[in-house]
């Protein structure tokens, strides 16, 4: 399975914050962990629209799945 998320935008995320090096290997936990909370919110947020009677995802469904997952 491919990734959505490149690997040389984790490591400028990471960079972004003060790394001089960052290692691929790293980059792509980063990578990983950034999927996996996308698909988290992501099929809240399709849930969210889904109980309002709507096909489309709006951006307070986003914000509101994503306040589960991020504090």
């Amino acid at each position: 399975m491919g990734s959505e998320i490149a690997l040389a935008s984790t490591h400028r995320i990471i960079k972004k914050f003060g790394a001089e090096r960052v290692s691929d290997s790293a980059a792509d936990e980063l990578r990983k962990i950034l999927e996996l909370l996308g698909e988290n919110i992501s099929r809240q947020a399709v849930e969210l629209a889904f109980h309002a009677h709507r096909k489309t995802i709006k951006p307070e469904d986003i914000i509101l799945a994503s306040k589960n997952f991020i504090k």
